[in-house]
């Protein structure tokens, strides 16, 4: 047997498992305090918080001050998008092409007529037929591989029958005859 003071209404004398069932009533009461107290400090500092913006806003004002920022166009451009590289997962062609012009396809033939052979003498210059599709470059970087020619310049037109001559003015060190005789085999 246990005595308990019940506070200002006297003494009690009680077994074991009503002293054990009052325990934990007290214990279940005092939990639900704590709790309700965390609550309302939950609650309180929650309301602070919006009694401080409240606050801040009545000095600041509760309309919008957000700069607008200045348009200098008349029109809209919607924004440029990502453009990925392509990695392609096979070839498109199996076999690349195989070059379109080569030093071979663009010079054709040397001329050697009278007047190709008064170019080479009088104004150290060949007279070539060319594809019709080269350009002065790609002629220039011909010569330069099939015959090892430097040239000064080169000049071209089109014939009446529809081929292509190329007039390749050398460097002065080098004698257009003597190479017409050699790598041409002209004269």
């Amino acid at each position: 047997m246990i005595t308990i003071c019940l506070g200002g209404h006297g003494f009690k004398e009680s077994s074991d498992d009503e002293w054990l069932g009052l325990t934990t009533h007290l214990l279940d009461a005092a939990s639900q305090s704590i709790m309700q107290q965390q609550t309302l400090r939950v609650l309180s500092a929650k309301g602070t918080k919006q009694a401080n913006a409240a606050a801040k806003a009545a000095l600041k004002g509760v309309n919008s001050h957000k700069v607008k920022k200045a348009r200098h166009s008349t029109i809209f451009h919607r924004p440029k998008t990502l453009e990925v590289s392509r990695a392609p997962k096979y070839p498109r062609k199996s076999i690349p092409h195989d070059v379109r012009l080569d030093e071979h396809k663009i010079v054709v033939h040397p001329l050697n007529t009278e007047s190709a052979m008064k170019k080479i003498e009088e104004n150290n210059t060949l007279v070539f037929i060319v594809n019709i599709k080269a350009n002065k470059a790609q002629i220039k970087q011909a010569l330069k591989k099939l015959y090892d020619i430097d040239t000064v310049k080169i000049n071209t037109l089109i014939r009446p029958d529809g081929s292509k001559k190329a007039y390749a003015r050398l460097t002065p060190d080098v004698d257009a005859l003597d190479i017409a005789a050699t790598k041409l085999a002209l004269v």
